[in-house]
């Protein structure tokens, strides 16, 4: 693969904003200075390759080389885990879900970004600008890393009919008991409550993270059957990964990245993955960084070459997720053609059927018939419950 380089009036020293009538936003960097040679992030596993995967995928190393900003990569297991590592202080920004973005930006413990200094965000797809996960009081707070569903993902030697909805990971689910394959994190009761929304009409959850009383506790109940039929959880992708090939799990909610894992095995495993009719839960992930990062100038950096048109058609066709910009997509042509259209890249309605992962919070904003509803913290501890941790 060609090597991304930085544009030279991003690289050079002191380089000031350009006077576009442009204001820079409180606690935003105002001109970006030397590289200080090192950078820490925290990163969905996949998110910072170097080729020692596949030496075909690497946006790391021509990086490293074109600043002197040495990567150092730490992958988070779930969003929560996420926002615990970036509160250490040990990092200067990362890779966020929206289940995590809008509790870093409430906290303030990331930073408002100058879109000035990263020449790249203006490509970006109008559709992934200044959004609830990524802005605040229309201030932007990071740029966009790509954008996926999570997806049903099953064994073909096992699961012989392919199925079109998520009713075998539920109501189906003794038919694999104990082979069920499950996400490890408490933003999956927002899985549970969109079956809900299919199965049970009259409980009235009109969006998968905002639930009542009622509403929480049938997700929950629900979960509990899943439980009961044997779910496997797994944290890390390579957990899942591991059981599907030994034949441990057989059918589960996945991740794009994993499918493409399996298939590329040799020989491929018997893999397949859809996503099902009911729509689905999934992601929008946002690289921010931290309100005291100690290497802002190459977090900067590191923000501009990962929208840039060859890193992000790598990244993107690597973890199998839509790339944020059309050169991009353009780029991501010679990579794997079709990329940008199989993953719906610029197709808004496609991203209509799914619901992000976002924080749950107390106010019922979608919920006419509530005051309140279970915030974050509540979720966390009936996932704890439920997990017996």
């Amino acid at each position: 693969m060609r090597r991304m380089t930085i544009p030279a009036a991003l690289v050079a020293i002191g380089v000031v904003l350009a006077s576009c009538g442009s204001s820079v936003p409180a606690g935003a960097l105002t001109s970006l200075g030397d590289g200080e040679g090192a950078l820490n992030l925290i990163i969905w596993d996949g998110y910072a390759e170097r080729g020692a995967v596949d030496k075909a995928y690497d946006w790391v190393t021509g990086f490293e080389k074109d600043t002197g900003c040495k990567v150092n990569a730490t992958p988070m297991t779930d969003s929560a885990n996420g926002v615990q590592l970036l509160k250490s202080g040990q990092y200067d920004g990362g890779s966020f879900s929206g289940d995590a973005t809008i509790r870093l930006m409430a906290a303030g413990d990331v930073a408002p970004v100058n879109t000035d200094l990263i020449p790249n965000y203006k490509d970006v797809f109008e559709g992934l600008k200044l959004k609830g996960f990524n802005s605040k009081d229309g201030v932007p707070y990071g740029v966009p890393h790509g954008r996926g569903p999570n997806l049903l993902m099953w064994n073909t030697t096992v699961v012989t009919t392919a199925p079109t909805s998520w009713d075998p990971i539920w109501e189906g689910g003794s038919s694999y008991k104990g082979k069920l394959s499950i996400y490890d994190s408490s933003i999956f009761i927002a899985d549970a409550a969109l079956h809900l929304m299919q199965k049970q009409p009259d409980l009235g959850i009109t969006n998968p993270y905002q639930l009542t009383d009622k509403q929480f506790n049938a997700a929950i109940a629900l979960l509990q059957q899943q439980k009961a039929n044997g779910a496997v959880y797994w944290g890390l992708l390579t957990d899942q990964v591991q059981t599907f090939e030994s034949g441990d799990t057989v059918i589960g909610t996945t991740w794009p990245y994993q499918v493409n894992l399996l298939k590329g095995e040799d020989p491929p495993a018997p893999v397949e993955a859809v996503l099902p009719n009911e729509g689905s839960t999934g992601w929008s992930d946002t690289w921010m960084i931290a309100k005291n990062a100690k290497h802002p100038n190459c977090m900067y950096r590191w923000m501009n070459h990962i929208i840039s048109p060859q890193a992000n058609a790598q990244a993107t066709v690597w973890f199998g997720e839509a790339a944020v910009t059309q050169k991009a997509c353009d780029a991501a042509e010679a990579i794997l053609p079709g990329h940008c259209a199989a993953q719906h890249a610029s197709d808004e309605a496609y991203w209509d059927k799914i619901w992000y992962w976002t924080t749950p919070q107390a106010s019922c904003a979608d919920n006419d018939d509530a005051t309140t509803c279970k915030d974050q913290d509540a979720w966390v501890e009936a996932w704890s419950t439920l997990r017996g941790t």
